[in-house]
């Protein structure tokens, strides 16, 4: 690494060799946008949420899964794989819901070992309620700044990234 390179672009060596591969300009570009995302996109989409709702993000992705599952049910571990989150995480996060009304949990009776989350009527409606208020922090912060094209490059490289575990579906 000489002077002008940065810990993270480089060289261009190869993985099996003992120097790291640095990032060349192209990929810095690239995971410092996508970092960038990570980290300050889930900001921005819940600060009116909070605002508005007093919703999380991650409790809004919750309660918006449910709505949208058959019956308004799943099984926990499905729950936490579809808002991105921890099964500790969850828990917290569904025990809050069932305190103020949005969500009651019941053993599977297809298989006891596991724990469903039943959205609740007045769950689906604070949904109704929040749900515009989301869209149109996505359409605002996300969509509406992508083309057609830019919005299918999206779809196609998150796909590509996305982590899903083994056991899941």
């Amino acid at each position: 690494m000489n002077s002008t390179e940065g810990p993270m672009s480089g060289t261009g060596e190869h993985e099996d060799d003992k120097e790291p591969r640095w990032l060349d300009e192209q990929e810095k570009a690239a995971w410092t946008g996508l970092i960038s995302l990570v980290l300050l996109l889930p900001g921005k989409l819940e600060s009116p949420l909070r605002q508005e709702h007093g919703l999380t993000l991650f409790e809004y992705l919750v309660l918006s899964h449910l709505s949208e599952a058959p019956r308004r049910k799943l099984r926990m571990g499905e729950l936490a794989f579809l808002a991105s989150g921890s099964l500790s995480r969850l828990s917290n996060v569904i025990k809050r819901c069932e305190q103020r009304g949005w969500v009651v949990r019941t053993p599977d009776p297809a298989d006891g070992r596991y724990t469903l989350a039943e959205l609740t009527a007045a769950g689906f409606d604070l949904v109704r309620l929040a749900a515009p208020t989301h869209l149109r922090a996505v359409r605002g912060t996300v969509l509406d700044s992508l083309n057609t094209t830019d919005q299918k490059a999206l779809a196609r490289i998150a796909q590509k990234l996305r982590i899903v575990p083994d056991d899941f579906g």
